[in-house]
């Protein structure tokens, strides 16, 4: 069509000449008309998302609660990553979410390395949140070494917590290996118990009733969440007790840990390092390790409050 063409038919749409316009996806370049309160997608599958989001957006532009209607193959099942950019559509519906947008999709289609040439590389692997977490405490480590003053800026850092066999979410709970592997960085994230205690509300109401293997990696992320207020770096525990490792091998308050230990030196001990010893248990249940490390960092830390 020509210029003059276009000019008068869209003209007279925004004029409610007519009710109903018919287009290619020409019309998700900025076009503006409030009075448009639906719109019908034809075959979504196909489109990015960005371009749905484009289209999706030139609807509900004036005071009328608008609708989009995103259609597919009847005869012909969507792919995979397609199934996940429709869903993403429906999760979309506040303001501002360019960026959310944007996170969505990289981790849908992949991308290389931010600071490399690479076009492949660990973000597909990780996701967008944890490589940003990753490059984030990176950039702090080389700032702390560069720091002309020679004391160490306070920096974020990572717990590693061995318990000697493995805390998951199994496959035949999430059966999705990418929705896995967004809640395990949506853990990793987790500042408080009571963040935890809301998630596993969110695991029952999404995917059911969870068992032991998800109980105890819950119960992991809050003895994390204990140490990071502890200044705990490592814990190794087996079936004979545990061995917690501090920062930089140091504890603000060491007279906690001599009184702990004075009270009871056959359960509590420390060796060489400053690294304080769980002894003498019969730990060789999971559940028994996890609830004697809870019950010895909450003695911790109500004495140290």
């Amino acid at each position: 069509m020509s210029a003059e063409e276009l000019d008068g038919i869209m003209n007279d749409f925004y004029d409610g000449k007519f009710d109903v316009l018919m287009a290619t996806t020409i019309v998700e370049s900025g076009l503006d008309v409030p009075s448009a309160n639906t719109i019908i997608i034809y075959r979504a599958d196909m489109y990015g998302l960005a371009q749905l989001y484009q289209l999706r957006g030139r609807v509900g532009r004036g005071k009328t609660r608008a609708y989009a209607y995103l259609t597919t193959n009847p005869k012909k099942q969507p792919t995979k990553n397609a199934i996940k950019r429709l869903e993403v559509m429906q999760k979309l519906d506040m303001l501002g979410a360019g960026f959310t947008l944007a996170s969505y999709d990289m981790d849908i289609r992949g991308f290389g390395n931010l600071l490399g040439e690479e076009q492949s590389g660990n973000i597909r692997e990780v996701g967008i949140e944890l490589y940003q977490q990753m490059l984030k405490e990176e950039i702090e480590k080389l700032k702390s070494t560069n720091n002309n003053s020679g004391i160490e800026e306070e920096k974020d850092y990572s717990v590693k917590i061995n318990l000697g066999v493995s805390v998951l979410i199994p496959e035949n709970y999430v059966k999705d290996s990418d929705l896995r592997m967004g809640l395990y960085r949506r853990l990793g994230n987790l500042q408080t118990e009571e963040e935890v205690e809301n998630f596993a509300v969110e695991l029952v109401d999404r995917f059911g009733k969870f068992g032991n293997e998800v109980e105890n990696l819950l119960d992991t992320i809050k003895i994390k969440i204990n140490c990071k207020k502890l200044g705990i770096e490592k814990i190794d525990a087996g079936i004979t007790g545990a061995v917690i490792s501090f920062k930089d091998n140091k504890f603000s308050k060491p007279e906690i840990l001599i009184g702990m230990i004075s009270k009871n030196p056959v359960k509590y001990k420390i060796k060489e390092n400053s690294k304080f010893v769980i002894a003498n248990r019969n730990w060789e249940s999971l559940q028994t390790r996890i609830a004697e490390l809870k019950i010895a960092l909450v003695e911790i830390l109500n004495a140290a409050s």
